[in-house]
């Protein structure tokens, strides 16, 4: 081996020994690094990772909290809130089988059959009932093909299950795995329904969330970031009204769990907070007695009868407020024909909601209709009427603040008005035609001229002032008509004045004429009630209440409510107002004989066209004592005919309760000899 052989073989060594000795420092850099690493995760990251394992293996499930109750005047339940245990189906992505989702249908209607409670109120569920509630896509049979509604939200099947239910369907739950067992409140409303449309009802927050109707509340995230897609929310009424009030707080049930999701240790449970209660100024008796008197009367028109009085064959609803003129409270609120609210717990089944669609909506604040068949609806009127001869009292105001005419001067009431162009005018007349000779304002009241309201008022707005229109709509506004009550109801009506859409129509004459006697405003029965108490103060419009305190779920108050006055009309003579409570001491109505204290009133017939059918409203507005004020009462009866028979003998039971329960004279009367209360 030559020199040069020898040196390519020791250069040869020396690299080798090179990268042995780089490897093993590499290796031993590694081993360095995972050391340090190993001692960080022990030492520095240790608890904090701790802690992160045993929160991945616990599961949390929110519990919504316990609604808070409501209560009427006297702290009787109206609606209140009992905990069950309630089961709920879910749909999972690798479920398509139908013919499986169906054989589970069965299996959970033979546990209902077999486990559930004989006491239940509840229909039994049959298995396509519980298929339509799975909101599957399709029904039983599998003809239905619409898409689920929400897809990945759980369905409640049943509420209120018995322990036995509970206890076998937690036993079976490797056999239920599309089902989940949950602690929820139930709503449950007083049987004798009481106030119905006022308190309002509760469906699924996913299905308020995602309304048509105008719930914005609910699309708001900042404020229900908390809510569960399976909790009830308040829909209408109180109920949605005061939802923030009423709901409380969220608890948490929380379990570990281990790789599998099954429970291997103690559920820890964290309750949730109560909501808050209502206490509403509604009197229970006077409401009961209120709605089976509006029943009753109902009932009474459609029964034949010899003369044409009294006799309305298609009166099938009714519409009643009272309210204090001194404080605001409302003490019945009437909407009649109503329902039981109970139907909603569990989600209502659409055939009964298609039997009370048309009157669920509250009568006396929005549009509802009388109980008839969906395809005669529109052919009868609504909630929603003209005011008829109960605007008088204004109109008469009207009159004497603009200068028109003073209290004692007089016009001669020939029976009729004509007005309009020669050789095409157009005459309206009095009731019955009759001419009463030369009347001043109280008597135009006493009688409800539509001439003298047509030619000193209407006819001297178009003559006399410029914009005589706005001036009208002015005085609407003024006293509470054709401007929202301010009570803070959801989906109040705030009326409606058509005098200038008439106006183009016909003439801004003709408008003011029609106008003057109440053919062209539409008012909300609430709006009539807290007009009639405008009247009744002389001039002081108050916000109407319904609930006089708000408490916690144990008692403890923490929100009272008192009288809020909305404006004040200060500039009108008290020979003014003397001189419409004078005709209105004198107006004549059926049912008030016999009455043991004073009152005023103003009865009306409002006239509308309905197709080609012409009907007849009752409208009745009234306070009592009439000297000292204390009850303001408002009545309507669409298709009802005159309001003094159709309507004012409702408004005398209101009164008759009021003095017997409170008091008109601030002490109860007690009930009067003979007179026994009624229940629905």
């Amino acid at each position: 081996m030559d020199n040069e052989d020898i040196q390519k073989k020791d250069s040869g060594k020396r690299h080798f020994s090179i990268r042995i000795n780089l490897f093993f420092f590499a290796t031993f850099l590694l081993f360095s690094v995972l050391i340090v690493k190993l001692a960080i995760l022990q030492f520095v990251e240790g608890e904090k990772l701790a802690e992160e394992e045993h929160s991945a293996t616990n599961r949390e499930t929110p519990i919504a909290p316990i609604r808070g109750n409501i209560y009427d005047s006297n702290s009787y339940p109206i609606a209140y809130t009992i905990p069950v245990q309630s089961v709920f189906f879910r749909i999972e992505s690798g479920q398509k089988d139908k013919d499986e989702v169906i054989a589970f249908a069965h299996k959970l209607a033979d546990i209902f059959q077999q486990y559930g409670s004989a006491k239940s109120k509840q229909t039994p569920l049959t298995a396509a009932a519980i298929v339509e509630l799975m909101d599957v896509g399709y029904d039983i049979d599998k003809n239905k093909t619409k898409e689920p509604s929400y897809y990945s939200i759980p369905r409640r099947i049943k509420a209120d299950l018995s322990k036995e239910e509970v206890a076998y369907l937690l036993e079976h739950r490797d056999e239920f795995k599309w089902v989940e067992v949950m602690e929820e409140s139930i709503r449950t409303y007083d049987e004798d329904k009481i106030a119905v449309q006022l308190t309002g009802y509760m469906r699924q927050f996913s299905t308020a969330r995602e309304s048509k109707y105008g719930l914005s509340f609910y699309k708001d995230k900042t404020k229900t970031e908390e809510y569960l897609d399976t909790e009830d929310v308040g829909y209408d009424g109180l109920e949605l009204m005061y939802q923030e009030e009423l709901r409380g707080k969220n608890g948490y049930k929380t379990y570990p769990v281990n790789s599998s999701q099954k429970i291997i240790g103690n559920v820890t449970i964290t309750k949730p907070e109560k909501g808050n209660n209502l206490h509403l100024t509604i009197h229970k008796d006077i409401q009961t007695r209120t709605e089976q008197k509006i029943m009753d009367q109902l009932t009474y028109l459609r029964q034949p009868k010899s003369g044409s009085y009294g006799y309305s064959p298609n009166a099938r609803s009714g519409y009643a407020v009272a309210m204090e003129v001194d404080t605001g409270r409302i003490i019945t609120m009437a909407s009649m024909p109503d329902y039981d609210p109970n139907l909603w717990t569990g989600g209502i089944k659409t055939t009964d909601y298609a039997k009370i669609q048309p009157f669920v909506n509250n009568g006396t604040i929005t549009t509802a209709y009388p109980d008839y068949p969906e395809k005669e609806l529109r052919k009868h009127a609504n909630s929603m009427v003209y005011m008829g001869s109960t605007i008088k009292p204004l109109t008469v105001l009207v009159g004497l603040k603009e200068g028109f005419f003073k209290p004692q001067d007089r016009y001669n009431d020939t029976g009729s008005y004509s007005f309009g162009k020669q050789g095409s005018q157009s005459t309206i007349w009095n009731s019955g035609r009759k001419a009463w000779g030369p009347i001043n304002a109280a008597q135009a009241l006493e009688h409800s001229s539509n001439t003298y309201m047509s030619a000193w008022i209407g006819s001297k707005l178009y003559f006399e002032r410029k914009n005589g229109l706005q001036i009208w709509d002015d005085y609407l506004k003024r006293f509470g008509l054709t401007t929202s009550t301010q009570s803070g109801l959801p989906n109040e009506y705030a009326g409606s004045n058509e005098s200038i859409a008439n106006a183009a129509l016909n003439s801004a004459q003709s408008a003011l004429i029609y106008a003057s006697w109440g053919q062209n405003e539409k008012a909300t029965t609430l709006q009539l009630a807290q007009h009639t108490a405008m009247l009744a103060t002389q001039g002081k419009r108050l916000k109407p209440q319904f609930v006089d305190k708000i408490t916690t779920y144990d008692g403890e108050i923490v929100k009272k409510f008192g009288p809020e006055i909305l404006s004040e009309e200060k500039s009108f003579k008290q020979e003014y107002w003397d001189t419409i409570f004078a005709g209105m001491k004198r107006v004549k109505s059926q049912g008030f004989d016999n009455v043991n204290y004073t009152f005023a009133s103003k009865t009306g017939t409002s006239t509308q066209q309905i197709g080609t059918k012409t009907v007849d409203n009752g409208t009745f507005i009234a306070f009592a004592p009439a000297d000292k004020p204390k009850l303001a009462v408002a009545v309507v009866i669409p298709e009802g005919g005159y309001g003094s028979w159709s309507a004012a003998p409702i408004a005398r039971e209101i009164f008759d309760a009021y003095d017997e329960y409170i008091g008109l004279s601030g002490t109860p009367r007690g009930p009067a000899t003979g007179n026994t209360e009624k229940k629905k």
